[in-house]
């Protein structure tokens, strides 16, 4: 037979118990309590307006009569938009401003990202940090800065155009054109839209022309070493080796720009005073947003139109992924 355990168990001291309070909070409670204020934060003023914007599309309210004033007319917000030219108009702006402001950037900053990954290149450094002050630049102040630039009279750009429209080299093109001299930049519809679109590039390339930076220096530098062996050019090097490695960057750099330019609003609106210029050609979608919700107090047409807004995104963006997109979200199997 066994010998019988006569070992009695002592119940915990309150020392102890006290220990293991201690050690299961610090374990188990501890680390929900410090990750606590990220979740409330976000819960209230990231998560709570989403679900109400969603509810707010499905009604018609004034903002200064309290919510008391709400009233539910269910899909007429976004029927109306459907029917509302100016909201398409708006839209029609904003996809132009993203062909003629949005790909020119990635245009200028990929070359010039290869450019600036040559090793011979001296002072490499500092020409991306030039390219990158005008991303870190406040929007207002460049915005600010653009319209002066603009002036019909004073301004430098049309001061340029006019030195060069006075030179042999450059006249004729001028006059086959039949541009006049000084262009009212701001003030014509046909020059809004050039207008914001030369300061996006402006301001964006730098960002761009980074980002395909790191892109580059992930490549292998054995890649080029063999082109070169093989007896690659400088062009055929950047076509058939630089190009389809930085797919997954082209991808990211792209989307940003995808969702930048549609959610454009501080460029047209302070180039344009906040109404969209002449014939509302600078309007975007955002700024008549704003309008819609901040200025005429459709709070609900507003909400609706920012979700008609975020499925244009996404349809662009899976547009984006189809393009660019192979291989970046699935792996192959080797």
């Amino acid at each position: 037979m066994e010998p019988v355990s006569t070992t009695v168990e002592r119940p915990p001291t309150p020392r102890l118990r006290f220990e293991q309070r201690v050690n299961y909070w610090q374990r188990k409670v501890a680390p929900y309590v410090f990750i606590s204020p990220f979740y409330i934060l976000f819960l209230i003023f990231g998560l709570y307006p989403i679900f109400f914007s969603i509810y707010l599309s499905f009604h018609e309210w004034d903002a200064v009569s309290g919510l008391s004033s709400m009233k539910w007319i269910g899909l007429e917000n976004y029927q109306w938009l459907m029917t509302d030219p100016w909201f398409w108009k708006s839209v029609t702006n904003t996809l132009v401003l993203l062909l003629i402001g949005g790909l020119p950037q990635h245009l200028i900053a990929l070359p010039l990202a290869f450019i600036l990954n040559w090793r011979f290149l001296r002072g490499r450094d500092f020409f991306a940090a030039s390219y990158f002050m005008p991303y870190i630049t406040s929007t207002v102040a460049v915005a600010m800065i653009f319209s002066t630039m603009y002036g019909t009279q004073y301004g430098v750009i049309n001061a340029f155009l006019r030195w060069l429209a006075g030179t042999s080299a450059f006249g004729w093109l001028f006059s086959l054109s039949n541009v006049e001299l000084p262009i009212n930049w701001l003030g014509r519809a046909m020059y809004i839209k050039p207008a914001i679109a030369i300061l996006l590039v402006w301001k964006w390339f730098g960002w761009n022309t980074v980002l395909y930076l790191a892109g580059l220096q992930t490549i292998p530098e054995e890649l080029y070493e063999a082109a070169a062996v093989d007896g690659a050019s400088r062009r055929q090097m950047f076509w058939h080796v630089t190009l389809p490695l930085l797919r997954p960057i082209t991808f990211f750099a792209v989307s940003l720009t995808i969702i930048g330019i549609m959610q454009l609003f501080d460029e047209p609106y302070i180039l344009t005073g906040g109404t969209g210029g002449t014939s509302q050609a600078g309007m975007t979608t955002a700024l008549y947003l704003y309008r819609t919700g901040f200025e005429w107090m459709y709070m609900g047409s507003a909400a609706a139109m920012s979700w008609v807004l975020f499925l244009m995104i996404g349809v662009l963006t899976v547009f984006n992924i189809r393009l660019f997109g192979r291989g970046v979200f699935s792996r192959r199997e080797e």
